[in-house]
C-alpha cells in the first residue's frame, strides 16, 4: 500500500464518518424520500434529494472544468440497459419494505436499530444469490444495451456537459429558490440535535466531492456486500466459491494520472473495491453510532415485531440483487451517476419510483 491508497482509505472513512453523523442527525433515507410521496404524499424529503443533485451537479462538472477530477466519466459506470431499468425497480421496492435504502440501514444500525441490521444482513444475501446467476444475467444485460461506448447523455449527444448543467441548473435553481421562500426546504421540529436535510443535502454533495477528487468516483458500497459474500463462501464452502463466475471478475483495473493503479471486483481479495468502499461503511456506522450516542439515542432492543424484522431482512435482499443486477445502487446513480447524465443512472431512478410505489403498496398491505 503506497501513500496514495492510504489517503483512500482514510479519505474514505472521514467522509463516510461525516456522512453517517449528518444523515442520523437529519434520518436522511432515500428510502423515505420516495416512500413518503406514495404513503404520505409528502414531498419534503424529495426536495432535499433534488438539492443534492443539483448541488452535486454543478460541483462535479466545476471540477471537471478545472480538471482536477481523476476520470471522467468515472470509472465502474455501465452503459444504459434495460436491466438496470428492472434493477431499479427492484431496488426501489426493496429500499421501502426494508425501510431503508443501502446507506439508510447503515446509518440505523449504527444507532442500534435490529431491523436495520436485518437488512444489511438480507444485502449481503442478495448478492450471494446473484452471483449464482449472474452469468445469465450479465448476458440479457448486454442484449438489451445501448449506447454502450457513450455511458453519459452528453457523450451521446456530442456536447460539452456544461451546457446541459446549465440547461438544468437554471430552471432548477429558481424551482428551488421558491422552496426555499415559502420554507419548503424547512422542518420546525423540537428533536434535539436535528439537521435540516437542506444543510445535509448540501454537505452530501461537497462529501461526494470529495471522493471524487481522492478515489477517483464518487460515493459507493454495495460492491462490498458482494465481497462480504465471498468471503463468507469462501470460508463456508471453498469448492463453490472456486466455481462461481461473478466473484472471479475485476471490473476495475483503473491508472490515476499520479501513477497508483487500482484494481478489484466482488471476489474475497482485499483488493482496490475493499480500499474505497469498506472505509466508508465503516466511517457512516461510526458517524451515526457518535451521533446517536452523543444524543443518549443508542440502544439495541430485540423486542421488535417478527414482521418487522422479516421485512428487513426481505427488503434487504431485493436491494442486494437489484443493485448487482442494475448494477449500483442509489447512493451510486443517484449521488454520482445522475449529476453527471448517466444513461444508466437515469433509467435506474426512473426505475425507482415505479418501484417505491409497489413497495408502497406492500407495506399498507402488511401494515
Amino acid at each position: 500500500m503506497d501513500l496514495s491508497a492510504s489517503q483512500i482509505i482514510l479519505t474514505g472513512l472521514l467522509v463516510g464518518a461525516a456522512a453517517g453523523f449528518l444523515m442520523h442527525r437529519a434520518d436522511f433515507c432515500f428510502a423515505g424520500a420516495f416512500r413518503d410521496v406514495f404513503l404520505f404524499r409528502r414531498t419534503f424529503m424529495l426536495r432535499a434529494l433534488v438539492l443534492l443533485v443539483v448541488v452535486s451537479m454543478v460541483l462535479f462538472d466545476l471540477a471537471r472544468r478545472l480538471q482536477l477530477l481523476p476520470f471522467y466519466p468515472f470509472p465502474l459506470l455501465g452503459g444504459a440497459s434495460v436491466a438496470t431499468l428492472i434493477g431499479g425497480v427492484m431496488f426501489g421496492i426493496g429500499m421501502v419494505v426494508a425501510g431503508g435504502c443501502v446507506v439508510g440501514t447503515l446509518y440505523r444500525s449504527g444507532a442500534g436499530n435490529v431491523p436495520a441490521m436485518m437488512a444489511v444482513g438480507g444485502l449481503v444475501l442478495g448478492s450471494a444469490l446473484y452471483a449464482e446467476f449472474h452469468p445469465a444475467w450479465s448476458a440479457f444485460a448486454r442484449t438489451g444495451a445501448y449506447f454502450a461506448a457513450r455511458p453519459t447523455l452528453p457523450i451521446l449527444l456530442g456536447v460539452d456537459p456544461t451546457w446541459l448543467v446549465a440547461i438544468v441548473f437554471l430552471p432548477a435553481s429558481f424551482v428551488i429558490y421558491r422552496w426555499a421562500r415559502a420554507g419548503k426546504l424547512f422542518r420546525r421540529t423540537p428533536v434535539e440535535g436535528y439537521v435540516q436535510p437542506w444543510i445535509v443535502a448540501i454537505a452530501l454533495a461537497l462529501l461526494g466531492l470529495v471522493s471524487y477528487l481522492v478515489a477517483g468516483m464518487p460515493m459507493g458500497i454495495t460492491t462490498s456486500y458482494a465481497k462480504v459474500a465471498a468471503w463468507l463462501e469462501s470460508w463456508l464452502a471453498p469448492s463453490h466459491y472456486a466455481g462461481v463466475a461473478y466473484f472471479k471478475e475485476t471490473p476495475l483495473d483503473v491508472s490515476f494520472p499520479a501513477g497508483l493503479r487500482i484494481c478489484g471486483g466482488p471476489g474475497a481479495g482485499f483488493d482496490g473495491i475493499a480500499w474505497i468502499q469498506f472505509p466508508l461503511i465503516v466511517g457512516i456506522l461510526a458517524g451515526s453510532f457518535l451521533s446517536a450516542v452523543s444524543l443518549r439515542e443508542f440502544r439495541i432492543s430485540f423486542r421488535v415485531p417478527v414482521g418487522q424484522l422479516a421485512a428487513g431482512l426481505a427488503g434487504g435482499i431485493l436491494m442486494g440483487l437489484a443493485s448487482r443486477m442494475a448494477p449500483g445502487c442509489n447512493v451510486w446513480h443517484v449521488m454520482g451517476g445522475l449529476p453527471i447524465f448517466s444513461l444508466s443512472s437515469i433509467l435506474f431512478v426512473a426505475g425507482l419510483f415505479p418501484g417505491a410505489w409497489a413497495g408502497s403498496k406492500i407495506v399498507n398491505q402488511i401494515v
